[in-house]
């Protein structure tokens, strides 16, 4: 395959770089980041497995894949990379054992170093990342790369078509796909992924495993805040909080003892949400400065990283964003297998197929504005035998679709053989 699409790339890449590293600075662990970017780490003395997660999203998805891995070869190093320090958190907070990197910015030089170092003996890049030259890094190092839960949105295949010979190029460097669905497979394959080497094993992210004390902890916070209904707006983006704490507002004329728990996405936005809060007049406290939920607190500001599922075993009911505006939703599964009844806006096309699912069986409620929601969050506070409904009907689904865990684990196993 003509290896044209990728020299352009390149090119146009390093051209853009410096807008690039701009557009990466706020991703800045400590003062080895520009360095990582640039691909220069610390080698390893044991043989790695090497494995991509853009953001948090990915980490909590690939989390008990990897741990299965570190637990079947304690000899070897498993290295972690991320896109962003929020990802580069949950993977230092998740998988305490793993090295973590910032990915190295894709250019042939940055990848080849990248990769020469690390000397990985496999590859996983989790759902969707397609880098073209540290894929190609890995195929003239001989470094087999697996797809791991591929995942290609309606969206991202529309723009991932519009360069087509140079993702062909790429994929046609993979060594498999374990897809999560037959749509996903078959718009991989339209892609250029040869067929031949495609599986199609379900979502890993039905296998989510909370910690066995987890709801022990969730009742342990609740009891500190008082018997009151409480809902959480998870993963929120900007244009979000907004119209959630209006919602807010609307309920606690019905329910003045509600209390909503905020959770942004981005911990970059975590002081200017706590900002409109309180110019919108609302009593709140923040989690990270360790302050107490009052009877006369309003709003919980959730900024802390990893502890999104306590939140979602705490709450009576959640509504998970990022599906107000067109970001394209978020993990559903989550909250589904914590039974916690859930809402969400119309923006969905991240997790269409797993909306799908929940939507014909009964476990997920829609709504196309945020004005919507304070009816909805009132009946089922009115209504707990509607919410109990949701609930069983999501975790049913969750528990029909599990098992893609095991089909990847032994994936990945057959690159490991010796």
């Amino acid at each position: 395959m003509s290896a044209w699409p990728r020299y352009l790339y390149s090119g146009l890449l390093a051209l853009l770089s410096p807008l690039a590293k701009k557009r990466l600075e706020r991703e800045k662990l400590n003062e080895f980041s520009e360095r990582q970017r640039a691909g220069h780490i610390s080698p390893s003395k044991k043989e790695v497995i090497w494995a991509h997660c853009a953001s948090v999203g990915e980490v909590l998805a690939a989390e008990p894949l990897l741990k299965q891995l570190q637990d079947r070869h304690p000899d070897k190093q498993l290295v972690v990379t991320t896109m962003t320090a929020t990802g580069a958190a949950q993977v230092k907070q998740r998988l305490s054992e793993a090295r973590h990197y910032l990915l190295p910015l894709d250019l042939p030089w940055n990848s080849d170093r990248f990769i020469h170092t690390l000397k990985p003996r496999l590859a996983l890049i989790f759902e969707t990342e397609i880098w073209p030259n540290l894929i190609h890094s890995c195929k003239k190092m001989q470094v087999p790369v697996m797809i791991a839960n591929g995942r290609l949105s309606e969206k991202a295949f529309k723009s991932y078509r519009k360069i087509r010979p140079l993702v062909a190029a790429a994929l046609s460097e993979v060594e498999l796909i374990a897809a999560k669905s037959d749509a996903d497979a078959q718009r991989f394959i339209q892609l250029g992924f040869p067929a031949e080497r495609m599986q199609v094993t379900g979502s890993i992210k039905y296998d989510l495993q909370p910690p066995e004390d987890l709801q022990d902890q969730a009742d342990a916070l609740r009891n500190t805040w008082g018997p009151r209904p409480v809902w959480i707006a998870a993963s929120t983006h900007e244009g979000e909080d907004g119209p959630l704490l209006d919602a807010h507002r609307k309920l606690l004329e019905t329910w003045p003892e509600a209390l909503l728990l905020l959770v942004p996405r981005h911990l970059q936005r975590f002081d200017a949400v706590a900002g409109q809060i309180k110019a919108e007049g609302f009593s709140f406290s923040r989690r990270s400065l360790e302050q107490p939920v009052h009877r006369q607190t309003q709003v919980y500001l959730c900024d802390t990283l990893g502890e999104m599922l306590l939140f979602y075993a705490t709450a009576d009911i959640a509504f998970v964003a990022g599906s107000l505006v067109p970001i394209g939703g978020h993990n559903l599964l989550e909250p589904a297998a914590l039974k916690t009844p859930i809402i969400t806006g119309p923006h969905l096309k991240n997790f269409a197929d797993i909306a799908e699912l929940l939507r014909q069986a009964g476990g997920l409620r829609e709504i196309q504005e945020a004005s919507e929601l304070p009816d909805q969050l009132m009946q089922l506070f009115e209504n707990p035998v509607q919410g109990q409904q949701l609930t069983q009907a999501a975790f049913e689904v969750v528990k029909a679709n599990r098992g893609a865990l095991a089909k990847q684990l032994q994936l990945a196993e057959t690159f490991l053989k010796d």
